[in-house]
């Protein structure tokens, strides 16, 4: 029986579910790491750049596997040391707007179930491409780990050849994770000024 290739706006409905399901604790949780006032920039300023580094990294895994995406098995770039390198990103990026907030707690939530629905689409999606490319992908996930990196994997050719409809595509997809920055801006300062009722959060 043929393997049907994974939907992939399912993935993303069950993601934007998962972060309305959380928005509740999003806006009405405060840190409590607000005092001393550089603890609580630590953490923002760290925030911010996981989740710029998170965009960079998805530009740079589509411009190995945009166009090629379930044609061939890419092995080289991001794809020499994890299998889902944009689910790596996206998590990092994710895991980035929890310490804007400011919270250990919601760092570790977001990441963690974002990790969670992430790893079991990437699960589904290996069926499909065991399926359609047998001992090749099964050699290379022998090798290569699913979504955690190992850098010491790490190889790339000289040159690459990419996709600009895809870039372009991802370029859309990178909107929403830069939107975390304003979005925390925008929770400091409701919090800040008292306009929503709020209680700790570690």
């Amino acid at each position: 029986m043929k393997v049907a290739a994974v939907r992939q706006k399912i993935r993303i409905r069950i993601l934007r579910l998962a972060f309305l399901a959380m928005l509740p604790l999003v806006i009405f949780s405060r840190s409590a790491w607000l005092e001393p006032e550089w603890l609580f920039d630590l953490f923002e300023v760290a925030g911010i750049f996981l989740v710029i580094f998170g965009v960079l990294g998805r530009f740079w895994s589509i411009l190995y596997i945009g166009g090629h995406k379930n044609l061939t098995v890419i092995q080289s770039g991001p794809y020499s040391i994890c299998r889902h390198p944009l689910y790596l990103f996206s998590t990092i990026a994710t895991t980035g707007f929890g310490l804007m907030l400011g919270s250990v707690v919601l760092t570790a939530l977001l990441g963690a179930v974002v990790f969670v629905i992430l790893s079991l689409t990437a699960q589904k999606e290996e069926r499909y491409l065991r399926a359609e490319f047998g001992g090749a992908y099964d050699a290379y996930a022998a090798r290569v780990p699913r979504i955690w990196p190992d850098l010491s994997l790490f190889t790339t050719p000289d040159e690459v050849v990419f996709s600009v409809p895809h870039l372009r595509g991802n370029f859309f997809d990178a909107l929403v994770f830069l939107s975390f920055i304003p979005l925390a801006e925008l929770m400091e300062w409701l919090k800040a000024e008292a306009i929503v009722p709020t209680f700790p959060i570690f």
